[in-house]
């Protein structure tokens, strides 16, 4: 994969990937978000956080993704990269079929493409003041660009201990977690999605759509 970098591009061949869940800082939201989910037959996770393995091929830096079914949606999270021991930060989302995660989270994980954004910072240079950088997601629905996520990654676990718990090798990809969703998670055609970083004064950008595929039988 390519990505554009202030030291110019990038080329990370991604050996190993991981969507990080159950990654809310607030324990007491996270314990009811279990809670919640187990009351509509979602299991519990077995541990919090949650280090759910997909596969590196997964990952997608296309305007478009194919999904199988109308019952999938995305979720805006901050991208670790491990490469040549550097950690970069990056943008991506957790596309994720809900009808699948009523029978496993981990399969669930599996089955849709995950969205990344082109461009990559030092994971450095923003480690002083991650907690005030910023994601945002706007969802397409009936023609209207719809805020569906919005808060700073204050709301995340602290990325570096995500990063250790994780143990992420070389050349590897992490998707972190995400925010709550205003209105409920839904399935929409097209993301706008956003990490800010306010203190520097610049931001990532990822916009795609999802063409469905007919789920027959």
């Amino acid at each position: 994969m390519r990505f554009d970098t202030d030291a110019g591009p990038l080329d990370v061949e991604v050996a190993q990937a991981v969507v990080a869940g159950w990654t809310g800082r607030d324990s007491a939201a996270v314990e009811h978000h279990i809670a919640e989910l187990a009351a509509i037959g979602v299991a519990p996770p077995s541990t919090v956080p949650l280090f759910y393995r997909v596969s590196a091929s997964l990952l997608a830096q296309a305007p478009e993704i194919e999904v199988v079914g109308e019952g999938t949606s995305g979720e805006v999270e901050p991208l670790i990269v491990r490469n040549e021991g550097a950690l970069w930060l990056g943008l991506g989302s957790d596309h994720t079929d809900r009808e699948l995660e009523a029978y496993s989270v981990a399969a669930s994980k599996q089955a849709c493409p995950k969205p990344i954004a082109g461009t990559l910072w030092r994971f450095s240079q923003v480690e002083p003041h991650l907690d005030r950088l910023t994601l945002r997601c706007h969802i397409e629905e009936a023609g209207q660009w719809v805020l569906y996520q919005d808060g700073s990654l204050a709301a995340i676990r602290p990325l570096a201990k995500l990063i250790d718990a994780a143990n992420l090798g070389e050349n590897s990809a992490m998707l972190c977690g995400t925010l709550a969703a205003i209105g409920g998670v839904r399935p929409a055609a097209r993301y706008r999605m956003e990490l800010a970083d306010p203190v520097l004064g610049r931001s990532i950008i990822l916009d795609y759509a999802t063409k469905t595929l007919p789920n027959v039988a």
